[in-house]
């Protein structure tokens, strides 16, 4: 077989086939590359991590130079390759000894491994020894029999040589492992995409800090000073915060800020950030905001455009929108995949803490971005479940100290858990460290100005303790008698629908807000409620999930939070007399309970918590102490067990393992569209951008996709794991979403009917 004629990509249409040795050269170069833009902000070992990524980048593909598999290769094929070929690479790299390089190339398709599992394998770690030829032998024993041909078939395409290095582990807790990954792994798929023209080289923007603190200190500068006295003081205020932030120091690497609801985080935490990013050496490489939701990312993203776009830039290339999780390892949706290359990205809370403990090459493509920028995580207490930031604490404090990371975490209900003695042997990376988290405001005056005006904006009620819990149509004449614009948050997303449809049915002015809707349509609901807030239009009742409680420029008079965490219940306060517009507002803590209601049991350990503070003590202690002190019952209600396991997982390298108990959100979701021009466009093959598969799509539970008999867009095997089904019912995208379609077959069930 000649050397020319050696191919790492089969021919796709009339796209040729790519040769085994530009592949490979153009992933070592890519992966190098990589490799050094992070390490340049690493305090280890500089040389001996760069050396890992080259060597498993020399021979990441070693094994598609099997005879069996260039015959497959050189044909328009969708039939798997017979023999798995990271086991080659694994096999010869493990011969020279660069066992770190090996774990690289093993897990470059099939992710990080399970360490009791390549235990069991006596003697064999990270080979392929379950899967077969078709002689009948084990591919390790195949490979360990050929290898030697195919590294001479290396050599005669001229591919480089993995270099020399010292047998060095990267760091036990397997950030490092997990960076070092995400390194071939964006060379490896970014090439293949390129390939297929499903992506394209671009130099991302430059960074230009200093000129974007300059243009956001004009931005604050020119907002109005507002109409009356008490918008007037607090617009000063929030002056004064943006000051503070812009003027605090770049030390220490991780800051805390608990500025109230108002106080104008959103620019000065930036302000901040932008003053870090300037003043480091080297400069950062990013900025990222962390929000807990969806439809509030368009609402910061905006406010970033309007601030820190400079003359003659494109907004959408500074500041990067990104929504719910499309990751897609198939290639044919592998351009889809949404990568930190922005200066300045906007994300999702699952987005970044997944990413933090994924083990799938689809989930850490990004993570090699991380080195050298700075994160702050905005309404830091909804932004993952309290049993998470043991490990999460883990990994960041690693990331700051050794990769150059800034990181500030914020919230009106700030749970201060690294003060907490029940956290502090969990999330301590070192025996006997001190673990300090300055507030970024020091200024004692103005951090009392800012608790003063909180203070007087509303008050907490609940009903009677022996209350029944309120059904359907007992929650909306409740609800309706007081006086409005009210606000209902709720639970789930079909309680939303439930009592959102009984309201209008009843003839209530009622409009319904939660991830029913895609994002497109949530942002029109949005407007809507904003121009309701603004023309002062009262008697008429917000019905919503959870994605409104944090980070919306909401201000109802009324609120009712079906019980969930105490945090969520303090964040309601943040949409409630915003503005201290209002007398006597007020915010109610209620229990429901209808057969057509669904319960989150995720919320159990913390509607526990929340039910042991009275309403004396919820109006009366700080919200940040209310918060801190939740959040320590939570520890002793359940959360300690799964923060341990969690933990001890990670230091036994069960990765596998690791990444399912760190999802943010445990459900199995699947991105449904639902608009059919869309679904038509995909099935067509027609080329459809990130922004608009985000935009017209739903999450829906992986249990419901068969259920309601989805079909897929695009057939499984062309997929991998990334499936993208077509939504074929009832869709409403002015009130339920599709809620609209979800309701009205659960009565057709009830009635009898069957879904075919």
């Amino acid at each position: 077989m000649a050397s020319d004629e050696l191919l790492a990509h089969s021919p796709k249409g009339n796209i040729p086939s790519q040769t085994y040795a530009n592949h490979v050269k153009n992933v070592c170069y890519k992966a190098i590359a990589s490799a050094q833009e992070a390490s340049a902000f690493y305090n280890g070992d500089v040389k001996a991590f760069i050396a890992h990524i080259e060597a498993a980048a020399v021979y990441h593909d070693l094994g598609k130079l099997d005879r069996a598999n260039q015959e497959v290769l050189k044909k328009e094929s969708k039939k798997p390759l017979p023999i798995a070929h990271e086991d080659a690479g694994v096999c010869r790299l493990d011969e020279l000894g660069q066992q770190e390089a090996a774990i690289l190339v093993y897990s470059h398709h099939g992710g990080l491994f399970s360490r009791g599992k390549e235990i069991a394998k006596q003697g064999r770690p990270f080979r392929e020894l379950q899967r077969t030829v078709p002689t009948g032998e084990s591919v390790a024993d195949h490979v360990d029999s050929n290898v030697q041909q195919y590294e001479l078939r290396h050599k005669e395409a001229e591919c480089p040589v993995p270099p020399q290095i010292s047998v060095i582990e990267l760091d036990k807790c397997g950030f490092t492992r997990r960076i070092a990954l995400s390194c071939l792994v964006d060379a490896d798929h970014g090439d293949t995409a390129r390939h297929y023209g499903q992506e394209s080289i671009t130099e991302p923007p430059e960074t230009r800090w200093t000129e974007r603190l300059a243009a956001l200190e004009r931005y604050v500068a020119n907002l109005p000073e507002g109409k009356t006295e008490t918008e007037r003081l607090r617009n000063k205020l929030r002056k004064s915060m943006f000051e503070a932030c812009r003027n605090a120091s770049i030390k220490p690497a991780i800051r805390a800020c608990d500025a109230p609801v108002g106080s104008g985080k959103t620019t000065a935490v930036m302000s901040h950030l932008l003053n870090v990013a300037a003043s480091k050496k080297p400069e950062l490489r990013h900025i990222i905001v962390v929000l807990p939701y969806t439809n509030i990312i368009g609402q910061a993203v905006d406010v970033y455009r309007k601030a820190l776009v400079l003359e003659g830039e494109h907004p959408q290339d500074i500041v990067a929108e990104h929504h719910h999780r499309a990751e897609f390892e198939g290639i044919e949706l592998r351009y889809l995949t949404t990568l930190w290359k922005a200066p300045i990205i906007v994300t999702t809370a699952v987005q970044f803490f997944e990413t933090l403990g994924a083990y799938h090459p689809a989930g850490l493509r990004k993570l090699h971005e991380l080195p050298g920028s700075a994160v702050f995580v905005d309404e830091m207490h909804t932004s993952i479940p309290s049993h998470l930031w043991p490990q999460m604490w883990r990994w960041l404090s690693l990331w700051t100290r050794d990769w150059g990371g800034h990181l500030v975490l914020a919230s009106g209900s700030l749970p201060k858990f690294w003060n907490l003695t029940e956290y502090k042997d969990l999330i301590s990376t070192k025996r006997g460290e001190a673990i300090k988290v300055p507030d970024l405001v020091t200024n004692s005056s103005l951090r009392g100005e800012l608790k003063d005006t909180e203070e007087r904006r509303i008050s907490y009620c609940r009903r009677a303790e022996d209350a029944d819990a309120l059904d359907c149509s007992n929650v909306v004449n409740f609800v309706i008698k007081k006086p409005g614009p009210r606000l209902l948050i709720v639970n789930t997303v079909q309680t939303a629908a439930a009592i959102a449809q009984a309201m209008r049915s009843a003839g209530h002015n009622v409009l319904h807000l939660s991830t029913a809707l895609a994002p497109v349509h949530r942002e029109l609901i949005i407007d809507r409620i904003k121009l309701r807030l603004r023309e002062r239009i009262d008697d008429w009742t917000l019905v919503a999930t959870s994605c409104v409680e944090a980070g919306m420029d909401f201000s109802f008079r009324i609120g009712f939070r079906e019980r969930a965490s105490t945090a969520s219940l303090i964040q309601i306060g943040g949409r409630v007399n915003r503005g201290a517009e209002y007398l006597g507002a007020e915010v109610w803590d209620i229990l429901l309970r209808d057969d057509l209601f669904r319960d989150n049991p995720s919320l159990t350990i913390s509607k526990r918590a929340l039910s042991y503070y009275n309403t004396n003590d919820l109006n009366a202690i700080d919200s940040t102490q209310l918060a801190t002190k939740a959040m320590q019952r939570e520890w002793t209600t359940g959360a300690e067990e799964k923060a341990t396991q969690l933990v001890v997982l990670e230091e036994n390298m069960e990765y596998r393992a690791v990444a399912e108990k760190c999802r943010v959100i445990d459900a199995d979701t699947r991105t449904v569209v639902v608009d059919q021009g869309l679904v038509q466009a995909i099935r067509k093959g027609s080329k459809v951008s990130k922004a608009e598969l985000m935009l017209y799509s739903v999450q829906l539970w992986a249990t419901k996709i068969d259920k309601l008999a989805l079909e897929l867009v695009i057939p499984r095997d062309n997929l991998g794991e990334a499936d993208v089904y077509s939504w074929p019912y009832d869709y409403d995208p002015d009130f339920l979403g599709y809620m609209e379609g979800v309701l009205k077959l659960e009565n057709f069930i009830a009635a009898g009917g069957a879904i075919i």
